[in-house]
């Protein structure tokens, strides 16, 4: 295990290194295999966000207007009390023409083809909100366990920073190396049996490290990853797009929660 010290200063200067270049070597390869994320800042710009974020907004103002009482639980953010707003949207790549059009953009699925190899599809995307003062943190978990993929090699998250993510506004903190282990059974509070997390006891024996992330830049990390975000403290917002990248052959075959398998979308 990479002591949680030098693992931050190797993060940071493997992010430093590509936010000049925005390409992968072996060396960014061989990072993101023995670590289980890499982070490439600068693969879209602010206006690129902007308009983005948006369509979202808009998006969600309709979405919350017409969400149904028994759903709510799912998609509003408690820990906001000053209003009522949204902690995420699903599968945007298939509801928003803006989020299909990033997914298939050139400088990001060539980014994700270096990890997974040519012939990609999102199988699942999410918008996470974050909002300002009280958006709820995420607790640690595996995106393989919820996915329950064929092969959990085939699975990459994109997750796309709409907004500076940092330590102060809720950003990524991953367990380095998690990924190289097993899928691990995985919890839920008996009033959210959707917020699937890692035991505590398990979490207890390993560091997380933080990974901020301008706006436009990208956060990969493979499906095995442990991985959580804190709750936003600051008066910012930390929007986020989360694209659920797979080899084109890999199925959610076990998942752990329900998915719409139509959904899945062909990249290249």
């Amino acid at each position: 295990m990479v002591r949680p010290q030098a693992a931050a200063l190797l993060s940071r200067a493997m992010t430093a290194k590509l936010d000049q270049g925005r390409t992968m070597d072996a060396i960014d390869l061989g990072f993101f295999r023995h670590q289980g994320h890499l982070t490439v800042n600068g693969v879209f710009n602010a206006a690129e966000m902007d308009a983005l974020v948006a369509d979202i907004e808009a998006w969600g103002e309709s979405f919350l207007a017409a969400l149904p009482k028994e759903q709510r639980a799912w998609y509003v953010d408690g820990g906001v009390q000053a209003k009522t707003v949204l902690r995420k949207l699903d599968n945007p790549h298939a509801h928003r023409a803006n989020v299909q059009a990033i997914a298939r953009d050139a400088r990001l699925v060539g980014l994700v083809e270096q990890l997974l190899g040519a012939g990609v599809s999102v199988y699942f995307s999410q918008i996470f909100f974050k909002a300002p003062e009280g958006g709820g943190p995420k607790p640690a978990h595996q995106d393989n366990f919820y996915f329950g993929p064929t092969d959990i090699e085939g699975v990459v998250t994109a997750w796309i920073a709409l907004d500076d993510a940092t330590l102060e506004n809720g950003c990524l903190y991953f367990g380095e190396g998690t990924n190289l282990g097993p899928v691990y059974p995985h919890v839920a509070p008996e009033a959210e049996p959707f917020n699937l997390q890692l035991p505590k006891d398990l979490l207890d024996k390993q560091p997380m490290t933080p990974a901020p992330v301008r706006k436009g830049g990208v956060s990969f990390h493979h499906g095995n990853t442990f991985h959580q975000s804190g709750p936003n403290h600051s008066a910012r917002w930390r929007r986020a797009c989360a694209l659920h990248y797979v080899s084109n052959g890999v199925e959610f075959a076990t998942p752990a929660l329900p998915y719409d398998h139509a959904l899945k979308l062909r990249i290249s």
